[in-house]
């Protein structure tokens, strides 16, 4: 029963939702991911040990959520655990964990919190000691979630986020993956239809004139045929290069004559930063076709 309770609790803290989609490390990322994915799912080890990975590497809102999810437990020790998490999370201006410190205190009839040590496992890297017979964890996704994205495009701005529902709306007539194209929008314009590069790219997929005519293109400025020529370029890039992220990614910043020259990522250090920095917000090497989905 006991058990139960906690896993209505945990699921219930869903509500705060997806992890925000940022261009960390992808490997820091995706443990926030799949802790999520994992907690939603019902499996709360698989959650609390990858919660726990990514707040050993110094990430403040995989402490609040390690925390929530302890301070959530039935067992006395796992909430005094937890609460310290929250604490740590609460010292480094995380704004949530400040206000879950301030409604539990108002919940205790001393207007105290309990003293304890986090998790050990944020400590030491050992497993989480969660003996709860749950289903099994769920299959990982291969690119950034829909919902961690999803998350990000409610979050923008009114004028970016119609840019943003434009690029979801049209990218799978162009069997690009809108995951993709958004990440290639946010790095070139974050969502700017008026954006003008030095080299003057331009709007919202940032092309450049001759490509603009190449793909049909005949109102550069007009967002709808900005978007458009965009993703008929990538639908191209990833023909080319066989649906390689990395490798059209290096295309569309510097040219398919360029990755063809190098024979792979160009030796151009902005190129070179711009593909970690796709990759960082897409995930995956690979193109997952939306017909994957």
């Amino acid at each position: 029963m006991l058990a139960g309770c906690w896993l209505a609790a945990a699921q219930a803290q869903v509500a705060d939702g997806p992890p925000e989609w940022t261009d960390e490390p992808p490997a820091l990322s995706r443990l926030l991911e799949q802790a999520y994915a994992a907690q939603v799912a019902g499996w709360l080890p698989e959650a609390a040990n990858r919660y726990c990975q990514a707040a050993r590497l110094g990430h403040v809102d995989a402490q609040y959520r390690l925390g929530r999810l302890f301070a959530s437990s039935p067992d006395p020790e796992q909430q005094r655990q937890g609460i310290a998490s929250l604490g740590l999370a609460a010292q480094r201006g995380h704004a949530a964990a400040i206000a879950v410190l301030e409604q539990l205190r108002s919940q205790s009839a001393s207007g105290m919190l309990p003293q304890g040590d986090p998790p050990q496992c944020q400590l030491t890297g050992e497993a989480a000691a969660l003996a709860l017979a749950l289903p099994p964890p769920p299959v990982e996704p291969e690119a950034v979630p829909y919902e961690v994205v999803e998350r990000y495009v409610l979050a923008l701005p009114d004028n970016k986020r119609r840019h943003a529902r434009l690029i979801q709306l049209l990218a799978p007539r162009f069997s690009v993956d809108p995951r993709f194209a958004l990440a290639i929008a946010r790095a070139e314009s974050n969502f700017d239809a008026e954006a003008v590069s030095p080299k003057n790219a331009q709007g919202l997929m940032q092309l450049i004139p001759d490509t603009a005519e190449r793909f049909g293109v005949r109102n550069i400025r007009d967002p709808e045929q900005n978007v458009r020529g965009g993703l008929a370029y990538l639908k191209w890039l990833l023909a080319r290069f066989d649906g390689d992220v990395e490798l059209a990614s290096a295309a569309y910043n510097a040219g398919e004559k360029a990755v063809e020259r190098h024979g792979g990522i160009p030796p151009y250090l902005e190129t070179q930063d711009y593909v970690k920095r796709i990759l960082r917000f897409y995930r995956s090497r690979v193109h997952m076709a939306p017909a994957a989905r």
